[in-house]
């Protein structure tokens, strides 16, 4: 198959050419710069070809699907920056990306006859209650301009494709970027201590972990919407930052704290992240690794990533 990706310079958008490089795909690059711009180690998403593309402008994203004839697309471009999403003066941007490009995306996979696959978010619920959100759950109720902004992007991947898959995850992490884990490793550096939530409860993905599963979907016919984080059981921000030091072998100490005592973001963050991922096996999916697991080779792969 010949698949496009976008947002490569990210973190999961660098792991998933990774991997359908490795299964014999032929890959097309995209992202916002005018040359890639991600982790230069030398693997084949630094070696594939890549598309300058800004998914905000409807016409240059049809001509770069059109031009490239792709048999998929895997949408992994996107805003992701919480809390900056929700300053005013961002607020159009996000959506131009979030929704809007989605839209463009996904129109220029039904004029081309292109299977679709876009990655969400657990931010499209609302977060309240203890109850895993299943898939096929419709009862949506984002709570900040991020979340709002990715189920439009839902709605416009439902509106236009037919064969599309949606999978919606939590907690990224990949080599390629910044993310929670990195933060930690950097706070536990210099800080004795550090205040983590407690009250936001959900599942990591590692994106590494996460790309095979795309692949595996974008090569069959199994459309419709997922949950996809590893395994391994739910669990706090608090009792992740602690897993990370413990397996770092750093002795910084976690003070766990409520979201309302933390109180720096500006976006409302979702306390029930919980993702029903059930369906994945149902469908013959295989489940992500233990998220335990996970950590320890991400550990491993940013120290042999340092040396």
């Amino acid at each position: 198959m010949k698949i496009m990706v976008t947002g490569v310079a990210g973190q999961l958008g660098h792991d998933v050419v990774n991997e359908l490089a490795s299964r014999g795909h032929e890959t097309v690059g995209t992202d916002l710069a005018a040359a890639y711009a991600g982790l230069a180690d030398g693997s084949a998403v630094t070696r594939a070809p890549y598309v300058s593309l800004d998914i905000t402008n409807r016409d240059a994203t049809l001509r770069a699907v059109r031009d490239a004839r792709p048999d998929a697309v895997i949408h992994c471009a996107g805003w992701t920056a919480v809390d900056a999403a929700e300053d005013e003066c961002n607020r159009a941007r996000v959506f131009a990306v979030n929704a809007d490009g989605t839209r463009h995306i996904a129109q220029a996979c039904a004029e081309n006859g292109c299977k679709c696959l876009y990655i969400s978010t657990d931010y499209v619920f609302d977060g309240t209650g203890e109850t895993p959100w299943t898939p096929d759950c419709r009862q949506f109720g984002p709570t900040s301009v991020y979340g709002a902004s990715k189920l439009a992007g839902e709605m416009a991947v439902e509106e236009l494709v037919q064969r599309r898959f949606i999978v919606r995850i939590a907690w990224a992490f990949g080599l390629n970027g910044q993310n929670f884990i990195k933060t930690m490793l950097r706070l536990g550096a210099t800080l004795g201590q550090v205040c983590v939530v407690r009250d936001q409860i959900g599942t990591p993905t590692y994106t590494l972990d996460l790309a095979p599963l795309l692949a595996d979907m974008i090569e069959s016919e199994r459309y419709g919407v997922y949950h996809a984080t590893n395994e391994g059981g739910f669990i706090s921000w608090a009792e992740f930052a602690q897993a990370i030091f413990e397996e770092a072998g750093m002795s910084t100490s976690v003070i766990p704290v409520t979201t309302a005592e933390y109180g720096l973001s500006k976006a409302v963050r979702p306390l029930n992240s919980r993702l029903d991922k059930r369906k994945l096996a149902q469908c013959g999916f295989t489940p992500l690794p233990d998220w335990r697991d996970a950590l320890r080779r991400y550990l491993k792969a940013l120290g042999a990533q340092k040396a």
